[in-house]
């Protein structure tokens, strides 16, 4: 039927589809899927108003199944955001979850179709799909838009699949395994990983609408086997884990605990291995390349790591001028290369920003900074952008101090960036949450914390103490907004 749905050819009877009370087996899936798709294939791009809901899934399959690219829309977007990728996307058709009851006035001039996720008792067999070109583009996401409006990334369904299959091998993932998860659906890790990743393998979609500690104990104890997650939820269940047994036990259970789109803080890995006795698995990718490394079920464990690249993913370091870095010593940093069938074709209606986003031998340029360790595992310090800082000729990444604050007891949250210094160049600032506002912690105690552990120039030259960090729907710090 489908080269990105084999299973929707044999649709066995199982459950698809999962979020709250409403459960869509395969055969549902199948006809709903294929009746919607009948009704879209006139159209030439379509736009999905991404909420948490069977509606969102069968919408993407449906316009999967008939060939035509789909535009996932933030429900949460600012007016400015949503009108600027409608009308650079410019869909003809926006698919909502029924009873939607007031769309954005972004949204106004887009005829409606509301898509339904039950089978009518007269409905045929609907028609089944045409072939369509591996080639095409699948989805197009946008990006988060940190350096100017976000670019919406042309997603082929080549490197769709490619990327599933290439997680499916790093981690064992079949048809047996129900993913369990509170991700939003307008991006690649909720969309894609959460979404596609169960329904391509022949599994189990467990949505849990929003994420709690609760929902995911009840989740996994009722046949979860994977739960996919952010580090700000992972840090949720670290502090609750601890005094909850039975969500230790649910924890333990699992298959494969995931986590990625940020970096873990090892604080969280360690008191989560401590309270369950499993360790996080992380990997790394970005909208444009979809996944590129990650640390394998099967193997040794790579705390701290985003594991190694994929199968069928080159992955490389360069330096400031290009050169790639032949190192394997875990301290040298370089820009984060990759190439491969899980990127991107390029941003729609921005052929110089494509161009300049690969170089001359087809490498793209992610602007994330990384060390490579003697296996082949790769450790991201940050984006070059943000979370490299250049001191007294050093070039020190953030997210190694961030580790050593979070692991302070008088340190909630941290977050670590640059100022201009007339001195060093640059100097660490640290950005402090405190848990005890009334008595937070002084720049003295937390740069001897850092000394401690680290080299003497990574220590923070000056500290501010914020109430919360300013975070993204993903739970990413956005540190543009401290600096």
């Amino acid at each position: 039927m489908s080269s990105l749905f084999p299973a929707l050819d044999n649709a066995p009877a199982k459950p698809a589809l999962h979020f709250g009370d409403q459960i869509l087996d395969y055969p549902t899936l199948r006809s709903v899927a294929l009746t919607l798709a009948g009704a879209l294939r006139d159209q030439t791009r379509v736009a999905v108003w991404a909420t948490p809901t069977p509606g969102t899934a069968v919408a993407v399959v449906a316009a999967l199944l008939a060939g035509v690219p789909v535009v996932p829309l933030n429900p949460k977007s600012g007016a400015r955001e949503l009108a600027h990728v409608v009308g650079d996307s410019e869909p003809s058709l926006l698919l909502t979850p029924p009873g939607v009851a007031e769309l954005p006035p972004a949204l106004a001039g887009l005829p409606v179709l509301e898509v339904a996720v039950d089978v009518a008792a007269d409905a045929a067999e609907p028609e089944g799909p045409a072939a369509v070109d591996p080639e095409l583009p699948a989805l197009v996401v946008y990006t988060s838009g940190t350096t100017g409006p976000p670019k919406g990334a042309l997603l082929s369904r080549r490197a769709v699949a490619a990327t599933l299959d290439a997680l499916a091998d790093a981690w064992g993932w079949t048809e047996r395994d129900v993913v369990v998860h509170g991700l939003p659906l307008f991006h690649v890790h909720g969309l894609v990983l959460g979404v596609l990743g169960p329904l391509r393998r022949g599994g189990t979609v467990r949505h849990l609408g929003r994420f709690s500690p609760d929902g995911v104990r009840r989740a996994l104890t009722s046949g979860g086997t994977v739960l996919f997650g952010v580090p700000t939820m992972y840090h949720r269940l670290a502090e609750t884990v601890e005094e909850d047994r039975a969500l230790a036990d649910a924890l333990a259970g699992a298959r494969l605990l995931v986590s990625g789109s940020a970096p873990l803080p090892l604080p969280d890995h360690e008191r989560l291995w401590q309270a369950t006795g499993r360790r996080v698995v992380e990997r790394y990718g970005m909208t444009e390349t979809l996944m590129n490394t990650s640390v394998r079920a099967d193997g040794p464990p790579a705390t701290g790591t985003v594991g190694m690249a994929l199968p069928g993913v080159e992955v490389r370091l360069v330096d400031d001028a290009g050169r790639p870095l032949d190192v394997g010593d875990g301290e040298t940093v370089g820009e984060i290369q990759v190439r491969g069938p899980n990127l991107f074709s390029g941003y729609l209606n921005r052929p110089e920003a494509t161009a300049e986003a690969f170089d001359a031998e087809g490498w793209f340029r992610t602007g994330d900074m990384a060390t490579r360790d003697s296996t082949g595992g790769y450790r991201i310090v940050g984006r070059r952008s943000t979370d490299l800082i250049k001191s007294g000729g050093y070039k020190i990444g953030a997210g190694e101090i961030e580790n050593v604050l979070l692991a302070h007891p008088g340190v909630a949250e941290a977050a670590v960036t640059a100022a201009p210094d007339p001195d060093l160049g640059e100097r660490v600032v640290a950005w402090v949450v405190p848990r005890d506002p009334a008595a937070p912690p002084t720049l003295e105690e937390l740069s001897d914390h850092v000394v401690g552990q680290l080299a003497a120039h990574k220590r923070p030259r000056e500290v501010r103490f914020l109430a919360a960090l300013p975070r993204n729907d993903l739970g990413k710090v956005l540190k543009r907004e401290l600096v």
